[in-house]
């Protein structure tokens, strides 16, 4: 079994500190990598301190990977060692189901494996994640990455890049169509990159007039406080789709009220205290308010090569791995722009 060292939260009261572990051996379908960068993602820290009420300890979290190929069993077409792999939020699915049939496997109706903090599949030992030093996968769950795009900018990507970026295609953003952001954070500006790349006319709302600039050099049209209530009436039932991208608890009736007829509004924020909904805003406009969570293999895969065709990556702060606790709290404060990268090497 491969020998792996990380950092690891104990409980949801310890800092993440050093920590070995073992992988288990590869099958012939599996790839092993040496990982090179790792994202930090928000829903790590609500992993590590237990705030989902789901966490397994030990836990090593990380679902944004990005590694060089070590290892390719015999079965394995799509990579070759020295390769450049990538890693997202999950490393299995039933693989039967009409979702995994259709390349949905984010809506597996029998249960996704994730990358870390759940049992395998394979041989039942809970899943470790990408703050270590490699990662065994079966290929299906791994990607290709274009080689033109910074590798450390590429690994946010396999979490705020395709979970913004499937929304959008699902409700087929693209020119002539008015488009709303909510939220620039690590999914924010994510959303606001591709929606304006997809040629949409962008609005993106923000609690901070210090954003503007901001939001305006990622891409936006326009620029909405969301606290002046002025600014929002300015722009009641006009807009075609909003994707909310904010986990902290706020009022989603003030946006799907900016909603037009036959409008849809997606979230893809987790917000910890249930939203309450004016239904009204909904049925008087046949509006629809749904949900979106990450995407399957192939869209995943699609969204990784449209980045290297247009030069799409993450906005990043690479800190050591040693760093992490810190960035954890920094996170909370909001402070990054707009995705926390660890390299690796500082293992």
């Amino acid at each position: 079994m491969p020998a792996s060292k990380g950092y690891a939260a104990q409980s949801k009261t310890t800092p993440l500190a050093p920590f070995s572990f073992e992988r288990r051996d590869p099958l012939p379908n599996d790839i092993a990598i040496d990982i090179l960068y790792c994202g930090v993602c928000h829903s790590d820290l609500h992993m590590a301190r237990n705030e989902w009420g789901n966490s397994i300890y030990p836990m090593v979290p990380g679902h944004e990977i990005v590694g060089k190929v070590t290892f390719v069993g015999d079965a394995v077409t799509k990579f070759k060692v020295g390769d450049v792999a990538a890693i997202g939020v999950i490393v299995d699915s039933c693989r039967a189901c009409p979702s995994c049939n259709s390349g949905e496997e984010q809506y597996c109706e029998n249960g996704i494996v994730l990358t870390y903090a759940q049992p395998d599949r394979v041989d039942g030992r809970v899943t470790m994640g990408g703050y270590s030093d490699n990662y065994v996968v079966d290929e299906r769950y791994a990607h290709t990455v274009p080689l033109n795009l910074p590798l450390a900018g590429v690994a946010p990507l396999l979490c705020a890049g395709i979970t913004t970026y499937s929304p959008l295609r699902h409700w087929s953003v693209g020119p002539g169509k008015k488009v709303g952001i909510v939220g620039l954070g690590g999914l924010g500006h994510m959303a606001l990159k591709f929606a304006h790349s997809f040629g949409a006319h962008v609005v993106q709302f923000t609690t901070s007039e210090a954003k503007r600039a901001d939001a305006l050099r990622l891409g936006a049209n326009e620029v909405v406080l969301s606290k002046d209530d002025a600014q929002m009436k300015a722009h009641a039932n006009s807009f075609d789709f909003i994707l909310d991208a904010v986990s902290a608890p706020h009022d989603i009736n003030a946006y799907t009220a900016l909603l037009k007829r036959d409008a849809a509004m997606a979230m893809v924020g987790l917000p910890d205290v249930p939203p309450v909904l004016n239904i009204g805003n909904l049925i008087f406009k046949r509006a629809a308010l749904s949900g979106s969570i990450i995407g399957g293999m192939p869209e995943t895969q699609e969204m990784l090569d449209y980045c290297g065709e247009h030069n799409i990556t993450s906005d990043i702060e690479i800190i050591p791995i040693q760093q992490i606790n810190e960035a954890f709290e920094r996170m909370l404060k909001q402070d990054v722009k707009y995705r926390f990268v660890i390299d690796m090497k500082t293992l």
